[in-house]
């Protein structure tokens, strides 16, 4: 089965941010996404706004236009943002965002109709259900079809820094987990998300959705939910591992971070380098610590299973990339992201304000409110 990749002249980025909705009293999710989207498109008047319904009727999801620099896509995600919260005051909501809500139930959330939410349940059943998790996606524009793989499986190596970094799930229905990202190992339960196949060429890619395309296994493209994956009617590669983000200048910053990293080992390309790679045991072990660790994640560097703590291994990264960033015009939110840990990630913050409030998660969801208005 021939799958075209369209292939993108420019490393442009388009960022997907997803956005919970909040009861102003209850501090619980509120099932309001229809009436919120209704009035965005009012107040929007003749300009459609970038505002998408999402798999639970809780959600909302700000999508930029294709962008060429990290500020030009924070710029449209903070249009379409001033948007979101003008319409979400008319409902009557508060909006937040993080991996997990830390106390809702998914048992009172509302699917969005819609024929490939309803198969997706019908497949699933009780794991599909569970699916109450928000995150951030980010398109890179990649120019051939040749270089997919090898740039994916490249990202696989440096998947445990973005999801340290991004980790904002430790709670779970009203119950600290032990993980900074509960989100990462809830969703890779459905049967086709998690961890993308290592293939070397894109004929392999081809003949795996050939594969799952005969068996029934998926009826489109869009249906393989990776953590990283092709996008190929765009022409990009779409990078899934970030938790929900609870601010701007985080979101920011690892947008920045991803951008650079897609770029660099494009560059590495082109100088006809080989890009890092390591055993598929290995990045899955990469993934489980960043997810049960977050920043204090001893993670495996390569396939000689050398091991580092991740935000030492970060700092270099950071210090490597600093010209690609110079190049792309996001060297200053690029060398934000060494904020995250000084700050502490979402997920340590969430913990601190719990552990303030006498274990009061009304105070965490109050708190990410703030942040997400700060």
């Amino acid at each position: 089965m021939a799958v075209h990749f369209a292939g993108s002249p420019r490393p442009t980025i388009g960022v997907e941010w997803e956005i919970a909705l909040v009861d102003p009293t209850t501090r619980d999710l509120s099932n309001s996404a229809a009436q919120v989207l209704a009035a965005a498109d009012s107040l929007a008047g003749a300009t459609p706004p970038r505002l998408h319904k999402e798999f639970l009727r809780n959600t909302v999801e700000l999508v930029t236009g294709i962008c060429a620099t990290t500020a030009e896509a924070m710029d449209d995600l903070d249009e379409t943002m001033r948007l979101l919260r003008r319409a979400a005051a008319r409902e009557g909501v508060e909006l937040m965002c993080a991996g997990t809500h830390p106390f809702a139930q998914w048992s009172a959330q509302q699917v969005t109709p819609n024929p490939h939410y309803d198969e997706m349940i019908e497949r699933t059943q009780w794991w599909g259900r569970q699916m109450l998790i928000w995150g951030v996606h980010v398109h890179v524009g990649v120019s051939s079809v040749d270089r997919v793989f090898p740039i994916i499986n490249a990202l696989l190596v440096k998947y445990p820094h973005l999801l340290a970094l991004s980790a904002s799930s430790p709670m779970w229905a009203g119950v600290d987990t032990g993980y900074a990202s509960n989100r990462a190992l809830m969703f890779q339960q459905l049967p086709t998300a998690g961890l993308p196949f290592q293939f070397e060429t894109w004929s392999q890619f081809e003949g795996f959705v050939h594969d799952q395309m005969k068996t029934g296994v998926i009826e489109r493209l869009g249906a393989l939910h990776w953590d990283i994956r092709p996008a190929p009617q765009w022409g990009t590669i779409e990078v899934r591992v970030c938790d929900g983000v609870s601010t701007a200048a985080e979101l920011s910053a690892l947008v920045a971070l991803t951008h650079c990293l897609v770029v660099h080992f494009d560059r590495q390309l082109d100088a006809g380098l080989e890009l890092p790679g390591m055993p598929p045991w290995h990045v899955q072990e990469n993934k489980w610590r960043a997810a049960r660790y977050g920043l204090d994640a001893e993670i495996i560097l390569d396939a000689d299973s050398n091991e580092r703590l991740v935000t030492e291994d970060l700092y270099d990264l950071l210090e490597q990339l600093q010209p690609i960033a110079r190049e792309l015009g996001c060297a200053d939110e690029l060398a934000a992201v060494a904020d995250i840990p000084r700050r502490g990630a979402s997920y340590q913050r969430q913990r601190a304000v719990a552990a303030a409030a006498d274990g009061d998660l009304t105070a965490v969801v109050d708190a990410l409110v703030r942040e997400l208005d700060s």
